[in-house]
């Protein structure tokens, strides 16, 4: 299924840095960051999670959670977590099931050569759960998060 802006966003349950069930639907009545990153503690992926930390106060401020998605497990997580200061939810997604609703698992290219893999991407759902915004590759990963939150305040 292909993600749809103006359309409801796929439900999902997955378990957070402390191994805790978080669902999707937990979130209605506020806007929903969902992030898919490849690994915890990379380059790319400390950049773009520090700059959803950095923006924390304001995307919290404009009744947004931010939920960040890896094939990582919680302990991973909870290192990353804790190393960097993230205030926001990080969830596991080992079998890529959610990834592959999103559309952030499949094929990409990477180092100019084509490859299956985690697609950087972002969805941005609103309060009854409907997508609004679905960046479906994210060219930055250091920039993204300041371009999510010039959405966010568009609203």
């Amino acid at each position: 299924m292909a993600i749809m802006e103006g359309r409801s966003a796929p439900l999902f349950t997955l378990k957070d840095q402390n191994g805790n069930k978080v669902a999707l639907k937990d979130f209605k009545g506020q806007r929903v960051v969902v992030y898919f990153y490849p690994k915890d503690d990379t380059p790319g992926c400390t950049k773009e999670a520090c700059g959803f930390r950095d923006l924390w106060a304001e995307v919290k401020s404009l009744n947004t959670a931010v939920l960040g998605i890896s094939p990582d497990g919680s302990e991973s997580h909870q290192d990353f977590i804790n190393k960097y200061s993230l205030p926001f939810i990080l969830l596991s997604d080992p079998d890529k099931k959610v990834m592959e609703k999103y559309g952030a698992w499949g094929e990409k290219v990477m180092y100019g050569k084509k490859m299956i893999g985690i697609i950087r991407s972002t969805v941005l759902i609103d309060e009854k759960g409907k997508v609004i915004k679905h960046w479906k590759k994210v060219p930055n990963a250091q920039l993204h998060p300041q371009k999510v939150l010039e959405v966010l305040q568009s609203l």
